[in-house]
């Protein structure tokens, strides 16, 4: 009964959600995250139409589901670094393209090292492959927190909702691939109901902060972060053209 009424409160709560994009215009300014709400939602139904007629497939929809709603869900990342970071194009740039390394080296280690295991499309092998993900997109989300704080950029309301909420699902998610086969049974069964809450809460998170449009506001101090991006950029580039010039001699001798 518990988890039908948290089920079906989670698709009220998303498609609430979705019709306020609409109306408030937020959906094409947060295209990404929009779109990991209508999958989730898509997914859902999904799902139900599975289990009740084609019970059968029903596990291996469940988990090819949730793999494609973390490739999904890397998509929210970027957007919040794009979003964050939109008035320092260098450091924007420097960032998605980071993150973009991160994601496929994260993502191939974790393939191959599934695929070591002859029976690579098990169970645990995604698991394990969907834990190696979360927790990219949780430390991502971590470091792009510490360098606002560092450098005093403020997080506009939107904004804000979007990285806390989808904050703390993934650390829920991360939490649950951890410990859902390594833990004790109580707890396993205490988090069937814990995970799915917790996203839940990340709903309502969303609707608070995203009833209406706020932009990110700029300030003054936050301009040094761009600049002191920009002298390093500068002193790495003029240090590869004299790794370059170095190299060049030495292959001419």
């Amino acid at each position: 009964m518990l988890d039908q009424l948290i089920w079906w409160g989670s698709i009220a709560v998303e498609t609430l959600l979705l019709v306020r994009g609409l109306q408030t215009k937020l959906l094409s300014r947060y295209p990404a995250f929009y779109l990991y709400i209508v999958f989730v939602l898509s997914q859902s139904f999904l799902r139900l139409y599975v289990y009740h007629w084609k019970l059968f497939l029903y596990r291996y929809t469940y988990w090819s589901t949730e793999f494609v709603g973390i490739l999904v869900g890397c998509g929210v990342v970027f957007e919040i670094f794009r979003v964050g970071l939109r008035a320092y194009p260098g450091a924007s740039r420097m960032a998605r393209n980071s993150l973009l390394l991160l994601f496929l080296v994260a993502l191939v280690v974790a393939a191959g090292n599934a695929a070591n295991d002859p029976r690579w499309w098990a169970e645990a092998s995604i698991t394990e492959i969907q834990r190696t993900m979360r927790m990219v997109q949780a430390l991502s989300l971590f470091a792009l927190v510490l360098l606002f704080l560092h450098y005093s950029i403020p997080f506009g309301r939107n904004l804000r909702g979007i990285l806390f909420g989808y904050g703390l699902f993934v650390a829920g998610s991360v939490i649950w691939l951890t410990f859902a086969y390594t833990g004790s049974g109580h707890f396993r069964n205490s988090w069937f109901y814990l995970y799915p809450m917790s996203y839940d809460i990340s709903l309502l998170v969303w609707i608070v902060h995203l009833w209406g449009y706020r932009p990110n506001p700029q300030t003054k101090e936050s301009a040094q972060f761009e600049r002191q991006y920009e002298r390093i950029a500068a002193a790495t580039k003029r240090r590869l053209q004299e790794a370059r010039s170095y190299l060049d001699k030495a292959i001419d001798r």
